[in-house]
């Protein structure tokens, strides 16, 4: 019989700690805080859920030989049962943003949730995969900036989506390993990624602690995946790599804290940033990749 601790597996549920801040860094730089977001951050919550079950019954044939001991392959979890609970997922996950944020919301979790979907059917495997997985969450920071200026934005979705794609990027070489070059490519976005977030915004008014806010979280993120990097760039084995991978989503939160500080709601930042330590410890109990 399937438990709820299968289905947390099935969905990765400690890792939709890195989901939330996506949504609070868009509304934060797009002016756009208020009762709404954290239903919007629920609704992307949903949508993610939903990509983590679609991702494993489209998997399930090749998790059968390279990790059967995943919900599906190991007949805790049936497939059908895993597709019906995506599909749930994501019908909640639009209703939801539509419900609280109207058409502008709903304009954006529509290709977010088409965005999800083609990851895990089609652009998984395919060069096309680390830029859609991107993608996804670009525009979950942009759905967060749905009741403001999206323009405002765009510089935190790009700089998430950057994010986003090194983390994808090694995620495909957790089963095989990589080579030395891989870790290389990754660790310089990291870098840039962690420069962008730290860049000053000129709209802010922060001063003293606050305005250094986003210098501090964006090296806190840039040294701790930074550092997974690394090991990764000596010893390239598929145990480093997911490592890595799991350093890269565990960390999200600390830079979503810094975008967040950086549109001027440095508390707020921090709130976001702690989730991140939160996250590496529930990942000891159920792995977020």
């Amino acid at each position: 019989m399937t438990t709820l601790a299968d289905l947390a597996e099935l969905v990765r549920a400690p890792a939709a700690l890195s989901v939330p801040g996506d949504v609070v860094a868009g509304a934060a730089a797009a002016g756009a805080l208020n009762r709404r977001t954290p239903a919007l951050a629920g609704a992307s919550v949903l949508l993610y859920w939903a990509g983590m079950a679609a991702n494993d019954w489209a998997d399930r044939r090749l998790d059968a030989v390279e990790r059967p001991e995943r919900p599906i392959p190991s007949g805790r979890v049936a497939p059908a049962a895993a597709v019906g609970l995506a599909a749930g997922l994501t019908a909640a996950g639009l209703g939801l943003a539509a419900a609280v944020g109207g058409r502008r919301a709903a304009a954006l979790a529509v290709p977010l949730a088409a965005s999800i979907w083609g990851y895990d059917l089609l652009a998984k495997n395919t060069a096309a995969g680390p830029a859609v997985m991107a993608a996804c969450r670009g525009l979950d920071v942009l759905l967060g900036a749905s009741g403001g200026r999206l323009t405002r934005a765009l510089p935190a979705a790009a700089t998430v989506a950057a994010h986003t794609w090194t983390v994808t990027a090694l995620s495909r070489r957790e089963v095989t390993g990589a080579d030395a070059a891989l870790p290389l490519r990754t660790l310089a976005g990291t870098a840039l990624v962690a420069a962008s977030a730290a860049a000053p915004d000129g709209r802010a008014r922060s001063v003293g602690i606050v305005a250094a806010l986003p210098a501090i979280l964006s090296g806190w993120y840039a040294a701790r995946y930074g550092a997974a990097q690394a090991q990764v760039v000596r010893d390239p084995s598929a145990g480093r790599v997911r490592a890595a991978v799991g350093a890269g989503i565990t960390g999200l939160p600390a830079l979503q804290g810094a975008l967040t500080a950086r549109g001027g709601a440095g508390l707020l930042g921090l709130a976001v940033a702690a989730a991140a330590p939160l996250g590496r410890r529930l990942a000891r109990k159920v792995s977020p990749t």
